[in-house]
């Protein structure tokens, strides 16, 4: 969405007291009316139980239309209870009536992000601490005379904070309350939201931070809606700089939400908000308990939590006085929200910062070719960081050239990017080698009959993990064990594999370069998200030499002692027919090279490609970004794509390949039907085009058959209201058959 305009009007007029729509959270697009029972009082944005069938279930009061008749409701069902819980407020509900109308999804798919159920968490695991009994141990152990040097005064410690004050391991802990010498007792409640102080430990900024740091705090001072683009180069200090205009924030009494596109691997900036602030932000994402989830959502809508720090879904958090909005990476594709309701959190921030009235920042080394145009039309505020904080330079960038440097067979190190390894490793620097693929090979097969694993529920082959001695598909997460001999043709130990992945690389670089202590970093390892931020925060405390991993590391981490960067293949992401793969593939690069001179040593970053002629390595490596933007924008404007036209998604899927082919055609036939009728120029639908139906890339995914249509025309065509049209005018689903909107779509599989 280029320019995110903002449904006008009045909030609805307040429900009669008889007779109140609740919406539901789930697949209607309208709320039931329902009657309010004698002595209850209900206004808009109300939790509620209601009715539903034989059972009971949550909704909230919503704006009833004014043209609504009246009645007493006496043939409706009443309203079961009201719940304790800050009601949704009148920004919030329009909120989610715009993203509703906007995306094409039910409107109680969408009030569902934004409704907590009372009753669902229950109440919060209760914490214990221990503290000293006064007794003396019978054996006095060096470790054990830390922990009572370290607990003394009487109070009571949670166990794994003392064992790091005395710098021991939580059993010595355990010995001491088994010996009577310590007790175990209840703590209160952690606070859920502690109040950062904006005058805690101000940054020193350089003149061009200072000047972006005062253009971002009078946008919040304000307290008017904008949209500001904070462009730095990698290790510019953009984080410092919005870390002044939260402060400005903070001193107005107003609340901040930070939106991060891989909130739970962002420990190094929750360590650095601590560092300024003195206390750590609040967190919403799916790490974070249920039941701490009440407890802060309750706080937000109070206004007692001040900064949040979230993935997509805080933008549907109740808060009282929002006074601005931090989308950091903003070119992040994570923040398309691809099953469910689809729809972009930068974009949708940018709504929220208008309903709300506040100012939105969105940051980037490599902003999206949306927002550098928004930038250079004048919708947006455009600020620039060109030079490394602290006078550090960028990093050297080359390339090698794989047809005058090709790897062995089976090897996927150039002789020139391990002598750089090499050199690095003897420094005592870090090296890190980029491979954006997971798992041990994309391809396995079997070396006498050429059959290929692939999932049973998709058309993808199956992916090695051989960590995991598992073949799995990286679209339903299928699994299944490493078979010892062929399916087909029973042939034993006859399996063989295809290309790289980061293991395979792994195993590589554990032969050619002996004795290193090297790291694996991949989002589908055992462990979750508390080992990646452990391994995470161990390469940045230099404990691991070399580092070999996917695209997670190029997510605005600081690696202080990286001096070298190795891209294994720049030109993976250069070959898919998708229209944003130039975009997507020079962020990519841009980025994790990027990652490589933060520190005190310099950097270097290596490219190994077959065309180093390629506009987007040429970009990268003579660091013209602007050149690539100014060809990239040229080229969608010439072709109509986005921000220059609109596009929608449409995914006809079922269990059965003949119907869904069967609804497809006929769908697209009343979209066509409609677009030939005379009156679609008044209906703004003039310059609109329907594509399909074909096959989409990925034709079976989780036992549904998928076929695509592909809806496109001029910026200001009614896209909404043709895809309504087609939709009420076509086929009725059916016999398991589901259709699919995605508006301003990111992902063609």
């Amino acid at each position: 969405m280029s320019d995110s305009p903002v449904i006008d009007g009045l909030f609805g007029a307040a429900a009669p007291a008889s007779v109140v729509d609740v919406l539901l959270p789930l697949a209607l697009d309208k709320a039931y009316s329902y009657r309010v029972p004698a002595g209850l009082s209900l206004a808009s944005g109300d939790l509620v139980t209601v009715p539903l069938g034989t059972r009971e279930t949550i909704g909230v009061v919503w704006d009833r239309d004014p043209g609504a008749p009246a009645g007493s409701g006496g043939n409706l069902k009443a309203v079961s209870a009201r719940h304790d819980w800050p009601p949704l407020s009148p920004h919030l509900r329009r909120f989610v009536d715009w993203i509703a109308a906007y995306t094409l999804a039910p409107k109680g798919m969408v009030a569902r992000m934004a409704i907590r159920d009372p009753e669902s968490a229950g109440p919060e695991k209760p914490r214990y601490g221990v503290r000293l009994t006064g007794n003396h141990p019978a054996k006095l152990t060096d470790a054990r005379s830390r922990v009572i040097l370290a607990a003394q005064g009487g109070f009571a410690f949670p166990k794994s904070d003392l064992a790091r004050l005395a710098g021991v391991s939580t059993g010595v802990i355990d010995a001491l309350v088994d010996a009577e010498v310590m007790e175990a007792v209840p703590l209160p409640p952690e606070a859920v939201a502690p109040s950062p102080d904006a005058g805690f430990a101000v940054t020193e900024l350089n003149d061009g931070q200072a000047a972006a740091a005062e253009s971002l705090g009078h946008a919040v001072r304000e307290r008017r809606f904008s949209v500001t683009l904070l462009e730095g180069i990698t290790g510019s200090g953009k984080t410092e700089v919005y870390f002044e205009a939260v402060a400005d924030a903070l001193r107005a009494g107003r609340q901040v939400m930070i939106l991060m596109p891989e909130i739970a691997l962002t420990a190094q900036f929750l360590a650095r908000f601590e560092k300024r602030f003195g206390v750590r932000p609040a967190e919403w994402h799916s790490g974070v308990a249920s039941n701490r989830k009440d407890r802060l959502w309750r706080a937000i809508a109070a206004g007692e939590a001040k900064v949040i720090v979230g993935a997509r879904s805080a933008l549907f958090l109740p808060f009282a006085a929002l006074g601005l909005i931090i989308v950091d990476e903003e070119h992040e594709q994570a923040y398309k929200q691809e099953d469910g309701v689809h729809y972009h959190a930068r974009d949708m921030a940018v709504v929220r910062g208008r309903i709300e009235g506040c100012p939105v920042v969105l940051a980037s080394a490599t902003p999206s070719v949306e927002s550098r145009v928004n930038a250079e039309s004048g919708r947006y505020q455009h600020i620039r960081l060109p030079e490394r904080f602290g006078g550090r330079k960028l990093p050297q960038l080359s390339a090698i050239d794989l047809k005058a440097h090709p790897t062995r067979p089976g090897s996927w190190i150039s002789q020139p990017l391990k002598e750089a390894v090499a050199a690095a490793l003897a420094a005592g620097d870090q090296a890190l080698l980029f491979l954006n693929r997971r798992g041990y090979a994309p391809l396995t097969l079997c070396r006498h009959c050429g059959h290929r694993w692939q999932c049973p529920d998709c058309s993808a082959w199956l992916v090695e993990h051989r960590f995991r001695r598992s073949l799995v598909c990286h679209h339903c997460g299928h699994i299944e064990r490493t078979p010892q001999r062929c399916e087909a043709c029973g042939a034993e130990n006859s399996l063989t594999v295809c290309g790289p992945g980061v293991e395979r690389l792994a195993e590589e670089a554990a032969v050619t370069f002996p004795g290193v202590r090297a790291i694996v970093l991949s989002s589908d390892f055992p462990g979750g998200t508390e080992r990646l931020r452990r391994e995470l925060d161990a390469v940045a405390a230099g404990e691991f030499q070399l580092i070999i991993g996917t695209q997670l590391v190029a997510k605005g981490h600081n690696f202080p002692g990286l001096a070298l960067v190795g891209v294994i293949d720049a030109d993976v992401g250069l070959t898919s027919g998708d229209p944003r793969a130039a975009e997507r593939t020079f962020q990519l690069l841009q980025q994790v090279t990027g990652r490589a001179g933060r520190g005190d040593v310099a950097g270097r970053g290596l490219v190994q490609t077959h065309d180093p002629d390629h506009p987007v390595i040429k970009a990268i490596l003579s660091g013209d970004a602007e050149r690539f933007y100014a060809e990239e924008i040229a080229m969608r404007r010439a072709a109509r794509l986005p921000p220059f036209g609109r596009l929608a998604g449409i995914v006809i899927s079922g269990p059965d390949k003949a119907e869904a082919e069967a609804h497809a055609r006929a769908l697209a036939q009343t979209g066509l039907q409609l677009l030939d009728r005379p009156e679609q120029a008044e209906a703004r639908w003039e310059g609109l085009s329907l594509l399909g139906p074909a096959e989409a890339p990925i034709a079976l995914i989780r036992g549904r058959h998928r076929l695509r249509l592909l809806a496109r025309g001029p910026r200001d065509a009614d896209l909404q209201g043709f895809l309504r049209s087609m939709l009420a005018n076509g086929p009725k689903e059916r016999r398991g058959i589901r259709v699919g909107i995605d508006i301003d779509p990111m992902s063609f599989i």
